[in-house]
């Protein structure tokens, strides 16, 4: 069952000077393409439909200790797309604030995990190597941090950069970074006005590469780069031909743009919910689709077996799960290989617990941009979900 709540209240349209702030973000969210040059992702001439299952009752699934049901955490965490199957069915889907099946969302830093899948997919074909250098395919990278860094750096994370993901100072390294993206409008902050220039002078840190997990955005852009020049193709048509085709996407997704046409593969991707959910579940089924193997299967077995759960202890994420691994743009929760996840700012999920066989797409516009102590609700209430279904 679709369930689809409206409120009385319309929510106010964006500029390019707010649209990530509430009460704009929630309209933002929706409207990228409004604000921000985007290229199209096609979907193919064929898409597949999902089969309902029994219907969860999401109002009757507590989540432990915090006084609420999962329905409850739904609204306490603004979200506008909740979406849960169930061995392939979907038992609960649900949309608030104007978003509806067929409306696309920004999904933020889970355009990673897709790129990462990119990734996956260019190595299968052997048109990427991995532990190439970064510069074998980004000469202009040559005197910047990337220098002596490798593919598989990139992909974990690993890269010996000086960065601060900071996503609130106004004059800091992501402020900069925005404004060269074109996200931010042009002001006294920017220092390169496209995209790849800012990648490509980005400065080392001092540390070896391959230590230390390190989050910073712009390594997912190098490797939407890399895999750009990997296969010769533009982002937007690769990942058409490589993924969202052959996934039976059942609408058209998007990518923005620099004002140079540059992807912004860190956090630029769009799509509807229901897609997003299909990229859980092309995780959860070791990257087949049907009968067609999409993503490898020994890439996906990558991403849950390996890992460097030291280099992850010593990075700056390590408390959203202590016993965690970071691989090929995914997090994997652990100890274990059953729980991976794709996760964005302002509350964007894909959740996969291969054990419960479930697959959770959520989609929100959290006024905050990063909320821990929301992040740990989250996955309790994740948790309740897989516990209601077993």
């Amino acid at each position: 069952m679709v369930i689809e709540l409206q409120t009385n209240e319309s929510a106010p349209e964006a500029t390019l000077a707010n649209w990530r702030q509430a009460p704009y973000s929630r309209w933002g969210f929706q409207n990228v393409r409004r604000l921000v040059p985007v290229a199209e992702i096609s979907r193919g001439d064929f898409a597949a439909c999902f089969r309902s299952g029994p219907a969860l009752e999401l109002d009757r699934v507590a989540v432990p200790g915090q006084g609420v049901s999962v329905a409850g955490l739904l609204a306490d965490s603004d979200t506008d797309g909740f979406l849960v199957l169930h061995r392939g069915a979907v038992v609960a889907e649900h949309y608030a604030h104007g978003l509806g099946p067929k409306a696309q969302h920004i999904v933020f830093s889970i355009s990673k995990s897709i790129t990462g899948l990119i990734a996956g997919i260019l190595a299968g074909r052997g048109q990427l190597d991995p532990e190439a250098p970064v510069t074998a395919y980004v000469p202009e990278a040559a005197g910047s941090a990337y220098a002596g860094a490798t593919v598989r750096h990139v992909l974990d994370m690993t890269v010996g950069i000086r960065f601060v993901e900071d996503y609130v100072d106004p004059a800091g390294d992501v402020a900069r970074y925005r404004v060269a993206m074109g996200w931010n409008p042009p002001s006294e902050v920017a220092q390169d006005n496209d995209l790849h220039s800012f990648i490509a002078r980005l400065p080392a840190d001092g540390s070896r590469h391959g230590e230390t997990f390190h989050y910073v955005s712009p390594n997912s852009d190098m490797l939407g780069w890399i895999c750009e020049r990997a296969s010769g193709m533009r982002f937007a048509a690769l990942m058409s031909e490589l993924l969202w085709r052959p996934m039976w996407a059942e609408a058209d997704a998007f990518v923005t743009l620099d004002r140079l046409g540059a992807p912004r593969t860190a956090g630029g991707i769009g799509m509807t919910l229901r897609d997003l959910a299909r990229i859980g579940e092309l995780m959860r089924r070791d990257g087949r689709v049907g009968g067609i193997q999409v993503v490898p299967k020994d890439w996906v077995d990558d991403i849950l077996d390996n890992g460097d759960a030291r280099a992850w202890a010593r990075g700056d994420l390590a408390q959203l799960a202590p016993q965690g691994r970071y691989r090929s743009q995914w997090y994997v929760l652990g100890p274990g290989r059953d729980v991976v996840c794709g996760i964005g700012i302002h509350g964007q999920w894909i959740y996969v617990d291969r054990a419960a066989e479930l697959v959770i797409a959520k989609m929100s516009s959290q006024p905050a941009a990063v909320d821990d102590a929301l992040d740990h609700r989250l996955l309790a209430g994740f948790r309740a979900v897989a516990q209601a279904l077993s």
